[in-house]
């Protein structure tokens, strides 16, 4: 838990304090200074009686009572000097700026784990090591540039990465971006990312707390914490975007099914950031692109008017925003016939409404009196004013600024001429007001934010399974792939529907079983993993004598232990399947079954336990979703009835976490009738958390 002493303290030490500004100790200082702390500020250094100033002591055993420790020295001395700090000067908080720990070597891990057991001893709280440290309206306690203007009505950043940080904040601070509070976790020896984002929760002050928190995570040591707070905090009125870096597959553990091979662990973070409500995003100006919209009012629906005097931009965010599924929809002249008749000739107010490079601020009020007044149909603006240098435009951006004001809808301003226009922009910006360069880049982030659902509600009702069942067949199984009458169990108990089925081990069995299914029925072999590519699967047998004859071809495949006996269904074919995530929990997926999992990889993932609703979303946004909706006269599947497999599957591993993986695969569809027709599961208990 974040101690208070740690974000508010009354007295701060900077241990290893320099008059050298290019050493952290000595920059981390001057920050402090031109910050103006106002508590009590002191400094050790054994070889300086006064530090830029200010008085330094020769140990810190010199020291009075000190609520905040910054320390800036080697990695070797940090053990005893905490140690002395945590038990003779009372210090609970702890910004531990200097590197040499576990990012370095296991002998430096267990330097730092102990530096954590002292703090935790005494109820402290650390930031680092190997930060850049923490920057708030109380204290400017970081080593780095830049510092912004710190305002809490800008955005909480939370950072796994100190120079990162600085990145980003590089990307915002030039188009006006406020920061409130910046955090640097460096290797987050104890709070991280999720520590910290479960205090803004803890805190949240509804009349006073940033609304925007920005994150940048190298590691999600902790998803759960982070789900459970983000969902919490958005259902406060926040919004939260997040750069997860790290998003290769390489390295990955080689998968045995369907499921595994496409459920890698960035598809887990995905799932986990739609299901939190978190907007993802996957670069710096992005991730500054969705901040600064969040900073603007919000938009409440998909359609958006683009008011320009340059053809050109407005045609590529036009492309941008409908590729994306918002709207720029066809204003009629009628309507708009008495605002054209006070534009020059030549303008157009179809959408884009285009006043030409020769209009002037007067006629951009009236657009946009226009456009929030009269246009029911319209939920926001983008106004691209750009200059060529041949006049001042400070008549302009002062009437954007204005309309922002009294407009009952969002208003984006896209001034993209940030050198011609340097001097405007910069009062526009001193004014408060948060611009967009680049019209895509805007684009860009409306479809990021208009396509990140709403966070899933943290209290899920879930569909009634056979618990002590489904566990006495779990407790009872081996580690492996389950044998097909087990799995058949497991599914009956989760009320999954399945086709009939036996299994045959002799030719005499394979006919029998062959009979009381009826004709015509499905052989496939058990054992191998990819049955079609053997010839381990044969389709619409009619009669005993093909049973018989392709019974004794097929148990002579390598691998295979037997052959599975099943009705010939027909119907679309369709997937589902869990994938169990280190420290996730377990990812559903879902998409179009067969061969086209492998060549189309057409699938929507959701992270456990799943809503209806979230299934239903996962399915209507596959790019097949076409064919279970019955295009070019196909007959049309009940989507309903393949959510309900997947929030099932859902509830059996979460009563079965040891589902390692699971395939149902094909699932076939078919009007009312959707039926899983094969099924692999494979229980692992290593890993389990």
């Amino acid at each position: 838990m974040i101690n208070k002493k740690l974000l508010f303290p009354d007295s701060i030490v900077v241990v290893g304090g320099s008059n050298d500004l290019k050493k952290p100790g000595g920059k981390v200082l001057k920050n402090l200074l031109d910050g103006k702390f106002k508590g009590d500020l002191y400094v050790t250094n054994p070889k300086e009686v006064e530090v830029q100033g200010v008085k330094s002591y020769t140990s810190p055993i010199d020291l009075p009572f000190v609520d905040l420790a910054i320390i800036a020295i080697a990695s070797k001395y940090i053990l005893e000097t905490v140690e002395l700090l945590a038990h003779k000067k009372n210090t609970k908080g702890y910004i531990i700026l200097s590197a040499g720990f576990g990012e370095e070597s296991e002998e430096g891990r267990e330097l730092e784990q102990k530096i954590v057991d002292v703090i935790n001893s005494v109820n402290g709280s650390l930031i680092g090591p190997n930060c850049i440290g923490a920057l708030s309206p109380e204290y400017h306690g970081v080593f780095t540039s830049p510092i912004p203007k710190l305002d809490l009505g800008g955005c909480d950043f939370i950072s796994g990465s100190g120079a990162t940080a600085c990145f980003i904040m590089e990307a915002g601070i030039p188009k006006g971006l406020p920061f409130a509070r910046v955090f640097s976790v460096g290797n987050s020896a104890q709070l991280g990312v999720e520590e910290i984002l479960e205090y803004m929760d803890h805190s949240f002050d509804p009349g006073k707390s940033p609304r925007v928190k920005l994150l940048y995570i190298e590691n999600i040591d902790k998803p759960k914490l982070l789900l459970k707070s983000a969902q919490s905090l958005i259902a406060k009125g926040c919004k939260i975007a997040a750069i997860k870096a790290g998003s290769s597959e390489a390295g990955s553990r080689a998968a045995s099914s369907h499921t595994g091979a496409l459920a890698s662990p960035d598809v887990a973070v995905d799932a986990l950031f739609r299901k939190a409500g978190i907007v993802r995003c996957y670069g710096r100006d992005e991730l500054a692109s969705v901040a600064s919209v969040f900073m603007h009012k919000d938009l409440k629906g998909k359609n958006v008017a683009i008011i320009t005097h340059a053809g050109g931009p407005a045609v590529m965010l036009t492309d941008v925003l409908s590729d994306g599924g918002l709207k720029i929809p066809h204003i009629d002249d009628e309507r708009g016939k008495a605002l054209l008749s006070e534009l020059y000739p030549g303008s157009s107010i179809s959408n884009p409404i285009d006043f030409l490079a020769t209009g002037t601020a007067e006629q951009l009020g009236k657009i946009i009196d226009f456009v929030d007044q009269e246009l029911d149909e319209i939920d926001a603006m983008a106004v691209i004013f750009g200059t060529a240098g041949l006049a001042k435009v400070f008549d302009a951006y002062y009437m954007i600024h204005e309309k922002m004001k009294t407009a009952q809808k969002p208003i984006y301003p896209i001034l993209p001429s940030i050198e011609t226009a340097k001097e405007e922009i910069k009062d526009f910006m001193a004014k408060g007001r948060i611009f967009f360069s680049d019209e895509v880049n805007l684009g860009k982030a409306l479809v990021r934010i208009q396509n990140t659902p709403r966070p899933a509600p943290m209290e899920i009702v879930r569909p009634e399974i056979d618990v002590e069942k489904i566990r006495k067949i779990i407790d009872m199984a081996e580690d492996g792939y389950l044998k097909p009458d087990k799995v058949q169990q497991l599914l009956d108990a989760a009320g999954i529907p399945r086709a009939g089925e036996a299994i045959a081990t002799t030719r005499e069995e394979a006919i029998e079983e062959a009979r009381k299914l009826e004709y015509p029925v499905v052989m496939k072999v058990i054992g191998p993993v990819h049955k079609s590519d053997v010839g381990g699967v044969v389709l619409n047998i009619e009669d005993d004598e093909t049973v018989g004859r392709e019974f004794d071809r097929m148990i002579k495949i390598p691998e295979t232990t037997s052959i599975l006996i099943q009705p010939m269904l027909s119907g679309a074919e369709l997937f589902a399947g869990a994938k169990r995530e280190d420290k996730f929990g377990h990812s559903i997926l879902c998409g179009l079954g067969g061969i086209f999992i492998e060549i189309m990889r057409d699938i929507k993932v959701g992270l456990a336990p799943l809503t209806k609703e979230e299934s239903l979303s996962m399915i209507r946004n596959l790019r097949g979703y076409g064919i279970l909706a019955g295009a070019r006269g196909q007959e049309r599947i009940n989507e309903y009835k393949f959510a309900e497999i997947l929030t099932r599957i859902s509830a059996l591993v979460e009563a079965a976490p040891e589902i390692f993986e699971m395939d149902l695969n094909p699932i076939l569809g078919k009007g009312d009738r959707v039926i899983a027709v094969d099924a692999r599961i494979r229980i692992e208990r290593e890993g389990m958390e």
